[in-house]
């Protein structure tokens, strides 16, 4: 798979996740166990689960569609995903519970870093 490919898959999760995340942020209650509780709750999971993750999906694709930008979406995403996936999985070893949830974003999460980083390393 090339870089680019990559980079349009990972446009393809992360932009419309975000969105629909901005637009139902009720939908995590039930597929993450994550709810709010109050507007300025929801205002919060708007944002980190719609804008942040939208605005990743922005930044793939700004690397699918400009050369220059591909480098800086590999980077971001190496960082981004370590980052998420080994504090789910110390989160889940803290907590003691690990769910489908949980499982689906540890592999998508550890996936996405190693392929960045193989892309990062072969450029």
């Amino acid at each position: 798979m090339g870089k680019r490919i990559f980079l349009l898959v990972s446009t393809l999760v992360w932009l419309p996740y975000g969105i629909y995340c901005f637009f139902a942020p009720g939908f995590l209650a039930g597929a993450a166990g994550v709810a709010a509780l109050s507007p300025t709750g929801r205002t919060e999971l708007r944002a980190m689960y719609g804008g942040l993750q939208a605005g990743i999906g922005m930044l793939t694709l700004s690397g699918v569609l400009s050369e220059a930008m591909t480098r800086p979406a590999l980077l971001a995403i190496a960082f981004l995903c370590s980052g998420l996936g080994s504090t789910r999985l110390l989160g889940a070893l803290i907590e003691g519970g690990i769910s489908s949830y949980t499982i689906s974003g540890l592999i998508f999460e550890f996936l996405s870093a190693g392929l960045a980083i193989h892309f990062l390393r072969r450029s």
